[in-house]
């Protein structure tokens, strides 16, 4: 079994006063097109956030075809990683793809070549410039979580720190490339940003 987790727990705070994850994206909350792009190759889906977000964001997902899990941060400003060990202490499958909320344009092919990748393994995390993608990645789910709270334990919230722990696959830009578009790291942290992904989604429809 897959599974996809998807991290919305962040403040939002080059967003203006609106709560990114539930913004309206041409039609649909931006956390629904990232979980519909997701739910065709994975058996699961859990969504991390804090309590606050629970009401907004449950109404995304109101007319959808499965019921997501949350998992609702204990600490709601500890940081990306603490809502990833969070998350997947909620999952059941083996190997889950973490994902943030604001990457509206994940490539579900290349998130099914990424589980490909890190079977055997305990993750499969795209390279694809001199920085890691440690939020559209896919990690054997307790390896990871064990590997966050060890990093958390020792005072280590950099995101890339559960890696130091963990045998991983690194997945190069050529590979990515491969399957899919490297499009699917780009996210959406500003008003102009988020503007922009609309009208490309427009554009993308008229096509």
């Amino acid at each position: 079994m897959r599974a996809a987790l998807v991290l919305a727990g962040g403040r939002s705070t080059r967003f203006g006063d609106r709560d990114k994850a539930v913004a309206d994206l041409d039609g649909t909350p931006m956390i629904r097109r990232v979980v519909d792009r997701l739910a065709p190759v994975v058996d699961e889906v859990v969504l991390n956030c804090r309590a606050d977000q629970v009401d907004a964001v449950a109404d995304a997902f109101s007319d959808a075809p499965f019921d997501p899990a949350f998992a609702v941060d204990r600490d709601p400003d500890a940081g990306p990683m603490a809502g990833i060990a969070r998350g997947l202490e909620a999952v059941a499958a083996e190997y889950t793809v973490v994902v943030a909320c604001d990457m509206p344009f994940v490539d579900p092919d290349v998130v099914e070549y990424l589980f490909e990748r890190a079977a055997g393994a305990d993750a499969a995390v795209p390279r694809p410039d001199e920085w890691y993608q440690t939020t559209q990645a896919v990690y054997r789910t307790d390896a990871m979580a064990a590997a966050c709270r060890r990093a958390l334990d020792r005072g280590d919230d950099r995101i890339v720190a559960p890696l130091d722990d963990l045998e991983e696959v690194v997945v190069d830009a050529d590979e990515i490339r491969s399957v899919g578009s490297l499009d699917t790291f780009e996210n959406v942290n500003t008003p102009e940003e988020f503007e922009a992904a609309v009208e490309r989604i427009r554009t993308a429809n008229r096509e």
